[in-house]
């Protein structure tokens, strides 16, 4: 499957990816993939990535650009869905491709 293909199946399905960006494997919930100011995106719910010496944890939202993915895999273990109303604030989107409700 393509970036796109496992992307819109992990939204559909409500599982949980591991990316590989900027050098760093992830492990997120995806929740918004679209087109915001002209780039394509995706905004996730990150759970897990590596943290270096001195550095805080990297939980939380985060906005990644797909042509900077290197590796993306759909993983078996599911979640909830959405993150309730704070969720539904994050980014006026030039165009939606998926989204989870």
């Amino acid at each position: 499957m393509t970036v796109d293909q496992q992307i819109r199946f992990a939204i559909t399905s409500r599982h949980l990816i591991r990316v590989r960006y900027h050098g760093r494997d992830r492990v997120a919930e995806p929740h918004d993939y679209g087109r915001y100011k002209k780039i394509d995106r995706l905004l996730v719910y990150q759970l897990s990535a590596p943290v270096g010496p001195g550095e805080q944890s990297r939980d939380g939202w985060r906005l990644l650009d797909i042509a900077k993915i290197e590796i993306v895999k759909v993983l078996e273990e599911t979640f909830a869905g959405s993150r309730g109303p704070a969720h539904d604030r994050h980014l006026q989107w030039d165009e939606v491709y998926a989204r989870v409700d």
